[in-house]
């Protein structure tokens, strides 16, 4: 599985309040423990509000989580050209713009998203309030690569939703725990416009979400993608952060207590012909004879 949406809260690092509000510590050791019943193969770190445009924190959690891991940061409006580079270097792979609670000028944003993605290829992901959707389409459309977080939101979102979806967004499955609308029949309908649309996240630790991820999250998914399963749990997300795809044994499933894994080639013991136990003649049995 690939994890498209995590944040981590590393106390050793500088949050701050946003709306009032402060997270509580959620570290990598956290994460770890709390998907340890998951084969996890990587993810995404996405920068919240708390966080603004402080790079350390990113640094720090994509070093600790090694391989298969990327990360989604904010950036100040006037961020070098260099700056990006050496992100890109440690893994970051994406803007995100957090219009729902941060303010900020969908014009510039989209000049930076424009750049970022012509320097080293970043897409935008969009953490918006369904109803902004709508007025704000015209702009969206013209970013050049294009994610949506928890699902758009609310249902009012899902006909704009579709309608990037069909010009070529990501929608992340994410935020179950946060959205206004029927979540089975959103999944149906985004994987039906485009299978390769959906990307599976945790969105842990859920802060301010009305009930964090559960496992059961990941059966409800299952359970309307059918046998597309692997592509949105983990290979949908991989492609679109340009991760190599990862080979799986005949027959996974990924969900906890499913599945056994089959070695594809047995071990075995070989023997030289001079080891192979020698049999007294006459202590075999004869074989029976059947008339």
């Amino acid at each position: 599985m690939f994890d498209a949406h995590v944040h981590i809260f590393d106390p050793r690092f500088p949050l701050a309040e946003n709306e009032g509000h402060l997270p509580s510590s959620y570290t990598v050791a956290d994460y770890r423990k709390r998907m340890a019943r998951f084969d996890i193969s990587g993810g995404a770190v996405v920068s919240g509000s708390f966080q603004g445009t402080d790079q350390s924190y990113l640094k720090a959690a994509l070093a600790e989580l090694g391989a298969g891991w990327v990360g989604v940061t904010r950036l100040d409006l006037d961020a070098s050209d260099e700056e990006i580079q050496q992100l890109n270097k440690i893994g970051v792979r994406a803007l995100r713009f957090n219009l729902k609670r941060a303010a900020g000028d969908i014009t510039q944003l989209t000049q930076q998203a424009v750049r970022a993605h012509d320097i080293a290829g970043w897409h935008v992901e969009l953490y918006i309030d369904g109803q902004m959707l709508a007025s704000l389409q015209p702009v969206v459309t013209k970013l050049p690569a294009l994610s949506v977080d928890h699902l758009g939101m609310s249902a009012e979102a899902v006909p704009y939703l579709l309608d990037l979806v069909d010009r070529g967004a990501r929608v992340k499955a994410t935020g179950f725990g946060r959205v206004q609308m029927r979540v089975p029949d959103t999944l149906r309908r985004i994987h039906a416009v485009n299978p390769s649309a959906l990307m599976f996240g945790t969105d842990l630790p859920g802060t301010r979400a009305g009930r964090p991820f559960r496992d059961s999250d990941v059966d409800l998914l299952c359970d309307v993608v059918g046998t597309d399963m692997h592509a949105v749990l983990e290979d949908n997300a991989r492609a679109f952060y340009k991760l190599p795809a990862r080979r799986r044994p005949a027959g996974s499933d990924p969900r906890p207590g499913r599945w056994q894994p089959v070695p594809e080639d047995p071990p075995t013991l070989p023997l030289r012909r001079d080891q192979l136990p020698r049999l007294d003649p006459n202590a075999t049995l004869p074989l029976p004879v059947i008339e």
